[in-house]
């Protein structure tokens, strides 16, 4: 609901900043509204498939695929160029260039938290407990989108906010999450969660779901990333290009002999 929400104040203020004769991609609309369609289908439940498979899906759609479109969307980058300077947009930037949010997108970091918090969930007692309270059911889905949100936005790197990492720092901690989500997804491809006893097909089915389907996630975000290193890089050869030419002297003409 509060995803929902949050599309509900981005739509209209994306037509907004259009009307007034700002650029803004309608692709990052749609990318949004995507992200945001995809948690609350995740969330009203009847994916298909066993029980395991379907929360697996479930947890592809919340922790991975709809972070990384919510991403796209450049939500933070929205909310500067729409808010008129003031204390709101003021204390937006103090946010968002904070200390702790600073340590927050620390690549390395956020890799952590989001492989770490799946490696507790699946190999402790947690995800049986999950299935019979409501309660931390609901919490462990909110933590899941918000260190997938966390880790895309760390990786990414597409709003300003946070220090600017290099492309190894950011490539090797996407590395680093994919091989332990692809270990974890095959050690339960052998062992079910522990206090859990699924039907191996619906075992096997959802481990293989996490194992390819989290490459192939893993693959569009390799792909944001080396997009967004060949721009700036681009961006800094052209400026390289231009000062090299305003440096060189000019030739002098035959009038001036």
């Amino acid at each position: 609901m509060a995803v929902l929400l949050v599309c509900a104040v981005y739509v209209p203020a994306a037509r907004r900043l259009r009307q007034r004769g700002d650029a803004w991609r309608r692709g990052r609309d749609a990318s949004f509204a995507a992200g945001s369609a995809g948690v609350a289908w995740a969330a009203a439940g009847g994916l298909p498939g066993g029980p395991f498979t379907a929360h697996m899906m479930q947890h592809l759609i919340v922790g991975m695929a709809a972070p990384l479109l919510l991403v796209l969307g450049r939500p933070f980058t929205l909310a500067l160029r729409v808010l008129t300077p003031g204390t709101p947009r003021r204390a937006l930037l103090v946010l968002v260039r904070s200390r702790p949010v600073g340590w927050l997108l620390f690549p390395p970091l956020a890799a952590l938290l989001d492989a770490g918090g799946l490696w507790v969930l699946y190999r402790t007692p947690l995800f049986a407990a999950v299935g019979h309270e409501p309660w931390l059911h609901a919490l462990v889905h909110a933590h899941v989108l918000a260190v997938g949100l966390l880790f895309a936005f760390a990786v990414c790197q597409l709003e300003p906010a946070g220090r600017r990492w290099s492309i190894g720092v950011r490539g090797a901690s996407l590395l680093a999450a994919g091989a332990a989500h692809a270990v974890l997804a095959k050690t339960l491809y052998a062992t079910p969660p522990p206090g859990t006893a699924f039907a191996p097909v619906d075992l096997h089915a959802g481990a293989q779901l996490m194992y390819y389907g989290g490459d192939l996630i893993e693959a569009a975000l390799a792909t944001v990333v080396a997009a967004s290193w060949y721009r700036v890089t681009g961006r800094a050869e052209a400026r390289r290009r231009r000062r090299t030419t305003d440096r060189r002297p000019r030739a002098v003409g035959a009038a001036g002999l």
